[in-house]
């Protein structure tokens, strides 16, 4: 590759120190609630396509679409978004380089959902066959996170393995072209490769090996700080969404409005949200989750970055970016 993976997370760093810089400088630069997004399918998206994120807010809304968690974090760090959408391991990497965001409510605790797809014909048919081959996955990710514990634990180096940085949508079209032999990614890029692949290994399976991944939702401390009665709406109408799943699923609507959304087609969106867990108010409060667990996995997640040279240097407590008071009030049935 053109440039290392160390070189590439340094310049993340400072990217993320010179946007937070100038968001000092410049001030709030947008009106309302603005969110940031991306494609994985979970509850919120039921939220979010039907409006009650809007109502909860009682605020203008603005949703902007990311395709990685690398891009959520640039534009955390910028201002530019409130809340954002980020799977473990970049906000373990977030946290790390002590970006000014905290945790407020998971999304969900990922299964299958992101699994590493191989092509049909590659002569991939376990972990070692993975040696020499080009495998794609958005850097910063929690697919890159399973697939390094993956390679771990299969005990093939990272480095025999031609580890390929794309986007999810850069994926699907490379694997269109036939330029890539494998991806650890997450819907719809998932669904589109699986077509003509076959699942190798998934991030449940890859959290029974003790590398557990969950999908987040952050808020700017500043944000934070100055509306802490949006935030506890924002989470309420987190939980109140899986709540809801939970119980009654959805309806076709549901699932055409959502599929619309992220590109997942209608009729795998029901299945593709079963693939994952959606802790309610009290497990995400409690000790194993936002309550302590939370952090000493994100610990776990930097400490495992740190030993394949991802980052250089772990934090000795990753609880300052945990809040758990709002997910801790909808437990307690307090506003």
């Amino acid at each position: 590759m053109p440039i290392t993976l160390r070189v590439m997370f340094g310049a993340l760093a400072l990217l993320l120190l010179g946007v937070a810089g100038l968001r000092a400088l410049s001030g709030p630069a947008h009106h309302g609630v603005v969110i940031g997004f991306q494609t994985e399918v979970d509850p919120g998206k039921l939220a979010q396509v039907s409006g009650a994120y809007d109502r909860a807010l009682g605020q203008p809304v603005t949703w902007r679409k990311f395709d990685s968690g690398t891009d959520v974090i640039t534009a955390l760090a910028a201002g530019d978004i409130d809340f954002g959408y980020l799977g473990s391991s970049p906000l373990a990497i977030a946290a790390t380089r002590q970006l000014p965001i905290t945790t407020v409510v998971l999304a969900s605790r990922l299964g299958s959902s992101e699994a590493l797809v191989v092509r049909n014909g590659a002569g991939i048919a376990q972990g070692r066959d993975l040696i020499g081959k080009r495998v794609a996955v958005p850097f910063v990710s929690t697919s890159h996170y399973s697939l390094l514990a993956a390679l771990a634990h299969w005990h093939v180096p990272a480095g025999r393995v031609q580890i390929i940085n794309l986007s999810p949508p850069q994926i699907a079209a490379a694997w269109a072209r036939g330029d890539i032999d494998a991806a650890y990614v997450w819907e719809p890029a998932l669904g589109a490769i699986e077509r003509s692949g076959h699942v190798l290994v998934g991030s449940d399976q890859v959290a029974g090996w003790g590398a557990p991944t969950y999908d987040a939702w952050v808020v700017r401390r500043e944000f934070a700080r100055a509306s802490p009665a949006l935030v506890g709406a924002f989470v309420r109408a987190t939980l109140d969404a899986a709540r809801q799943w939970r119980q009654h699923r959805s309806d076709a609507a549901a699932m055409r409005a959502v599929s619309a959304l992220t590109g997942v087609p209608a009729d795998a969106v029901a299945a593709m949200m079963a693939r994952n867990d959606y802790p309610d108010a009290a497990a995400q409060a409690g000790p194993a989750l936002l309550g302590g667990g939370l952090a000493r996995d994100l610990a776990a997640t930097a400490n495992f970055l740190a030993s394949q040279g991802k980052v250089d240097r772990v934090l000795v407590d990753y609880r300052p970016w945990i809040d758990a008071r709002w997910v801790r009030a909808v437990a307690q049935g307090r506003p």
